[in-house]
C-alpha cells in the first residue's frame, strides 16, 4: 500500500539517508546493494567514524544499521552514546548480528529490531527498514506537534491530556497544580538577547525536568517564560522555587556572575479534581498574580479567601446586566466646599457609585469598581453614572433653582470608546446643561498611559467647555514640570497624600510645596479625606481652594443632599 492511499504525507524514499556501520566491505557492499535505488548510503567502518557522520548529518539520517563487533567500539557502546544524547536519540537503529542472546542487551540500550546474519531476502529487509522509518517519522511527527520545540517540554494542550490520564490512574492521589513565572523575563530578552532569553528557558525546563523525575508528576511550558507543573502534594513549595531558580554563570555570553534568574510561583495546593484541568490551573496562575509586583514575596497559594472572592466576582459580574436595568446602582453624591472665603461655601459635588443589590446588600465599590474596571464593563456603569446624574443637577435647577456642578469620574477605559466625546455631549443637550456642570474627574495614571491619545480626547472635551479634573494626584505617576502643558481645570489631591501630611512634617512640606505649584500656574487644588477643622484651617493656610470630606458631610443619596443643599442655602441666607 502506498504512502498516498494511506493518506499519510511521507518524503520520498530517494531522499532517505541511511547509515550503515560495518567493518567487513562483504557485508558493507551487499547491504548497500539491498538499499541501492530506494535509499542514500552512508558508510562507516569503524564507531569512530560512525559517530563523526553522525554527529554532522544526524538531521538528514532516517535510519541506522548497526554491526555489533566493530574495531575500535563496541556496538553496545555506541547504542548507549546515541541513547544519551537528545540529539541522536530520536534516530531509530536496527541491530545487524548473528548473536541472537545479544537481543536483550540491545533492545535496553535503544534499538528498534534485528536483522540477522546471514541477511533474509532483500525484500524482507527493505520492508523492515520502511516500516522502521515510517514509525520513526510517525513519532517524529507527534513530538512536535505535543513538544514545546524550544525546552522539549510537553506543550499545554498535551500536557492537560497528561494531566487527565494520571488523575485516571491515581483516583485518590493528592496532587498540587503549579505556576511558575520568571521575574521581568522581557528585560532579560532586551539586555542579554534572544539566544540568552532562550538559554535561560532550556535551563529551568532541565531543573523542571529533574524535579519531576524525583518527586513524580508533569511538566510543560505554558507559554514564553511560563511553566506549570502537575504533581504529587508538595510540603515545602520555598524547597521548589529556589530549585527551579537558576544562576547564569561567567561562562554565559553577555551575563554577569550575579545574575540570578528569579521565578514566581503560584500554587493551587491538593486540587479538586470534580474541577477541569484549565480551571486548576486558572486558580495557581491567579494565586501567581498576587505576588506579580511583591519584592518580599515570590509564592502565591489559592486559598479559601482567594475562592471566595473569585466566586463573589463571579455573581457580580453574572448579576451587573440586571443591576443596571433595576437602577440597583445608586448616584451618592459628596459636598465640595471653597474655602478661600472667611466662610466655606458649597460649591459642587463628587458623584459616587453605591450598588445596593438585592441579596447582598451594600456592595462596596472598594470590591466592584476594579472588577469592573478589569473586564471593561466600567464603560456602561460610568454611562450610567453621568446620565444619573445630569440628572440629578437638572433636577436641583428646577426644583430648587441652585446650579451646583457634579463631577464624574472618567475611567481609563472609557478613552478606548471612539464615541466618548458625543455621548457626554449627548448627555449634557439631554438635560439641557451647560457643559461646566459636569466636571470630569480623570486620574493621575490615565494621563501618563495611552497619554497621546488620551490628551486629545480630552483637549477636545475641554474645548467643549468640560471642566477637566486631574484626580489623585500625588500617586507618583506624573512629572510636576509637565503639569502646565497638560490639559487640566483644577488639581485633586491624592487621599493618602492628604493624611500623611497631617502624620509626617515632611509630607506636609511638599503638600505645601504642591499647592504652591499650583497656585502659580492658576490650577485651583481640592484636598479629599478633610476629617476635622484643624486639617480645614491647615489647608486654607496653604493655600488649597477646595476640600471635600467627612469634616463637611458623607457621601450622601440624592434625597438626602437634596436636603443638605437646603440646609447650606437657609445658612447662607
Amino acid at each position: 500500500m502506498t504512502a498516498h492511499t494511506r493518506g499519510v504525507f511521507r518524503p520520498s524514499a530517494e531522499v532517505r539517508r541511511i547509515l550503515i556501520i560495518e567493518d567487513e566491505p562483504i557485508n558493507q557492499m551487499i547491504l548497500a546493494r539491498y538499499l541501492e535505488g530506494n535509499y542514500s548510503v552512508l558508510l562507516a567502518s569503524t564507531g569512530g567514524e560512525a559517530m563523526e557522520i553522525i554527529h554532522k548529518e544526524q538531521d538528514t539520517i532516517s535510519l541506522i544499521l548497526l554491526d555489533l563487533n566493530l574495531p575500535d567500539i563496541h556496538g553496545l557502546d555506541i547504542l548507549s552514546r546515541l541513547n544519551a544524547d537528545p540529539r541522536y536519540a530520536r534516530l531509530p537503529v536496527i541491530v545487524v548480528t548473528a548473536d541472537i542472546k545479544a537481543e536483550v542487551d540491545c533492545l535496553t540500550q535503544g534499538a528498534i529490531d534485528f536483522i540477522p546474519k546471514p541477511y533474509p531476502p532483500r525484500e524482507i529487509v527493505l520492508a523492515r527498514i520502511l516500516r522502521i522509518i515510517e514509525l520513526s517519522e510517525d513519532r517524529d511527527v507527534l513530538r512536535w506537534t505535543e513538544r514545546d520545540q524550544l525546552t522539549g517540554l510537553y506543550n499545554k494542550d498535551f500536557f492537560y491530556h497528561h494531566a487527565v490520564m494520571l488523575d485516571d490512574h491515581h483516583k485518590t492521589l493528592l496532587t498540587d497544580a503549579i505556576v511558575l513565572d520568571i521575574n521581568h523575563f522581557h528585560t532579560i530578552n532586551d539586555r542579554f538577547g534572544r539566544a540568552y532569553g532562550d538559554k535561560v528557558l532550556q535551563r529551568i525546563a532541565e531543573k523542571a525536568l529533574d524535579l519531576v523525575s524525583v518527586s513524580g508528576g508533569i511538566v510543560c511550558r505554558s507559554e514564553a517564560d511560563t511553566f506549570y507543573m502537575y504533581c504529587p502534594h508538595q510540603q515545602d513549595y520555598g524547597d521548589i522555587l529556589e530549585k527551579m531558580s537558576v544562576d547564569m554563570d561567567d561562562e554565559d555570553e553577555g551575563a554577569g556572575s550575579e545574575n540570578r534568574i528569579r521565578l514566581r510561583m503560584g500554587v493551587y495546593s491538593s486540587v479538586d479534581k470534580s474541577l477541569d484541568i484549565e480551571r486548576r490551573f486558572d486558580r495557581a496562575k491567579r494565586a501567581a498574580d498576587t505576588v506579580k509586583d511583591s519584592i518580599t514575596q515570590a509564592i502565591g497559594i489559592y486559598d479559601d479567601a482567594m475562592y471566595e472572592r473569585e466566586i463573589l466576582a463571579d455573581r457580580l459580574i453574572e448579576d451587573f446586566p440586571a443591576a443596571l436595568r433595576e437602577k440597583q446602582f445608586q448616584v451618592y453624591f459628596q459636598p465640595k466646599f471653597n474655602i478661600t472665603a472667611d466662610k466655606p461655601a458649597l460649591c459642587s459635588a463628587e458623584a459616587l457609585a453605591r450598588w445596593n443589590h438585592p441579596g447582598m446588600g451594600m456592595v462596596s465599590p472598594a470590591v466592584f469598581i476594579p472588577l469592573f474596571e478589569k473586564n471593561g464593563m466600567i464603560q456602561a456603569l460610568d454611562y450610567y453614572i453621568w446620565t444619573e446624574s445630569a440628572r440629578q443637577v437638572r433636577n436641583w435647577k428646577d426644583t430648587l433653582g441652585v446650579s451646583l456642578p457634579v463631577s464624574v469620574n472618567v475611567s481609563r477605559i472609557d478613552f478606548l470608546d471612539p464615541a466618548l466625546v458625543g455621548k457626554l455631549k449627548g448627555i449634557v443637550e439631554e438635560y439641557g446643561l451647560d457643559y461646566k456642570d459636569l466636571i470630569l474627574e480623570i486620574t493621575e495614571s490615565a494621563y501618563i498611559e495611552e497619554a497621546g491619545q488620551i490628551i486629545e480626547t480630552i483637549e477636545q472635551l475641554s474645548a467643549l467647555g468640560f471642566c477637566i479634573e486631574m484626580d489623585d494626584f500625588g500617586t507618583g505617576y506624573s512629572s510636576l514640570n509637565t503639569l502646565a502643558s497638560l490639559p487640566i481645570d483644577v488639581l485633586k489631591l491624592d487621599m493618602e497624600l492628604i493624611r500623611s501630611a497631617f502624620l509626617d512634617p515632611k509630607a506636609k512640606r511638599l503638600l505645601e510645596a504642591i499647592i504652591k505649584l499650583a497656585e502659580s500656574i492658576e490650577i485651583p487644588c481640592i484636598a479629599e479625606g478633610v476629617e476635622t477643622a484643624g486639617q480645614t484651617a491647615d489647608l486654607k493656610e496653604m493655600g488649597c481652594d477646595i476640600i471635600q470630606g467627612y469634616y463637611f458631610s458623607r457621601p450622601l443619596p440624592a434625597a438626602d443632599f437634596m436636603q443638605f443643599v437646603r440646609e447650606e442655602e437657609k445658612q447662607e441666607v
